[in-house]
C-alpha cells in the first residue's frame, strides 16, 4: 500500500526552527520527485519546493529560499524539510506529495505554528 507520512510539526516561536519528515512505504521515493506544499487556514494548498527523482535537483519557492531545505535520506526512504528563521506567516498545514503513475499521492499533513 503506498503511502507517505509527516510528521516533526507543531508549535515554535518566531524565529525558531522545526525539522519535518515525510516517509514512504510502499514505493522507493528517491525513483520519484517529492514536493512540499502548504495550507494556511482560509488558503490554497501551496507548493513551497520540491526534490527531483535521482540526484536530487531542487526547487525552491521564493518565500522560502534562504530559510527551508529539502534532503532526502534514500536509506530511511524520507525526505526532510528543515525550517529555519521561521514566520507566523509560515502557520500552515504541511503536506508532502508524491505523483506517482499519474495521480497525486498525498500525506495526512502536520501542523505548524509559529506564534509568541
Amino acid at each position: 500500500q503506498l503511502q507517505l507520512v509527516e510528521s516533526g510539526g507543531g508549535l515554535v516561536q518566531p524565529g525558531g526552527s522545526l525539522r519535518l519528515s515525510c516517509t514512504a512505504s510502499g514505493f522507493a521515493l528517491n525513483y520519484y520527485a517529492i514536493g512540499w506544499f502548504r495550507q494556511a487556514p482560509g488558503k490554497e494548498r501551496k507548493g513551497i519546493l520540491c526534490i527531483s527523482n535521482g540526484v536530487g535537483g531542487t526547487y525552491y519557492a521564493d518565500f522560502v529560499k534562504g530559510r527551508f531545505t529539502i534532503s532526502r535520506d534514500n536509506a530511511k526512504n524520507t525526505v526532510w524539510l528543515q525550517m529555519n528563521s521561521l514566520k507566523p506567516e509560515d502557520t500552515a498545514v504541511y503536506y508532502c506529495n508524491v505523483r506517482l503513475g499519474g495521480s497525486d499521492y498525498w500525506g495526512q499533513g502536520t501542523q505548524v505554528t509559529v506564534s509568541s
